[in-house]
């Protein structure tokens, strides 16, 4: 044991010969390894009145050290065995497309890797039939898109269904009306997804099912710019459900409006994989993890 440990546990005891008791080792060879750490650091340690130790100055500071040395001896000791708890460093690629990678993908990574720490996961992202063609591929392990995948290569695990809800600035005239349809819709301006986009088809599709024609000011297929710009333009969007955070929402003064038609429209979110990822024990971990994230927020 290093002096300094001694030492700790001399203070605590408030006596040579507690200490020495469980240190195991007699009390003259505790008081040379006192005298010792004295010798070595410069300074007095105690000060001995009788029987009792009292500490002096110095004695405190080298104690407060042997604390925090303590202290941070325990902190490795656990590191290392969450470390080899978590088994050994694996990687995983997954493909998903931006909106997904911005709205889904944040909590259920940082899930994900509270189990399994030593996963470095790479992403990748592209539109839905390109991430479809890189896990057909194997160019990534597992694939995140908005829509439900039919093909006979492919695994496809459905997460959870979302619909488009119509966001609006503080201040809109929109907002103080009890009901909104598709129908007010009409000539609005909005800021939407840009074109080839899932939640983008999905838009055009409402549109062309309703005869409307929306006034589109901006087309962009980030989350945070549209967000932005709705509060900056005081102009209306539709976005999905999934991503309105009840905390992006205050934050930006933006009001939700959910429209029946909108609501009645769903978009299923799923997990794909191929063959070869089934046989990936690592990319099944992730799969099993993320089916049972999504499970208990149904």
């Amino acid at each position: 044991m290093e002096l300094l440990d001694v030492f700790a546990i001399v203070v605590e005891q408030v006596s040579l010969n507690k200490a020495s008791q469980l240190l195991n080792i007699s009390q003259p060879a505790l008081s040379r390894k006192i005298m010792k750490l004295e010798d070595e650091l410069g300074v007095e340690l105690f000060i001995r009145k009788g029987k009792r130790l009292e500490l002096t100055k110095a004695g405190q500071i080298c104690y407060d050290h042997a604390l925090e040395k303590r202290h941070l001896e325990r902190k490795f000791k656990q590191a290392l065995h969450s470390y080899k708890a978590a088994g050994s460093p694996s990687s995983l690629t997954i493909g998903a497309s931006l909106t997904t990678l911005q709205s889904t993908l944040p909590d259920l990574i940082t899930d994900y890797l509270q189990d399994y720490p030593l996963t470095d996961i790479k992403l990748l992202t592209g539109k839905t039939h390109e991430i479809v063609s890189l896990v057909k591929d194997n160019k990534v392990d597992i694939g995140i898109v908005a829509s439900q995948i039919n093909a006979t290569s492919l695994h496809c695990e459905p997460l959870f269904d979302d619909h488009l809800s119509l966001v609006l600035p503080s201040g809109h005239p929109l907002i103080d009306r009890t009901e909104i349809t598709m129908k007010d819709l009409n000539d609005l301006p909005m800021i939407l997804f840009s074109k080839g986009t899932w939640y983008r088809i999905l838009m055009d599709e409402l549109f062309n099912r309703f005869t409307i024609f929306p006034n589109v000011q901006m087309e962009i297929d980030s989350f945070e710019a549209i967000i932005r710009l709705v509060s900056t333009c005081k102009t209306a969007t539709l976005l999905p459900k999934s991503y309105l955070r009840e905390d992006l929402i205050q934050n930006n003064e933006l009001i939700l409006k959910e429209l029946q038609e909108l609501e009645q429209t769903k978009r299923t979110t799923s997990l794909i994989y191929s063959d070869h990822s089934a046989d990936n024990a690592e990319s099944m971990k992730f799969v099993a993890q993320a089916i049972n994230y999504f499970a208990k927020r149904r």
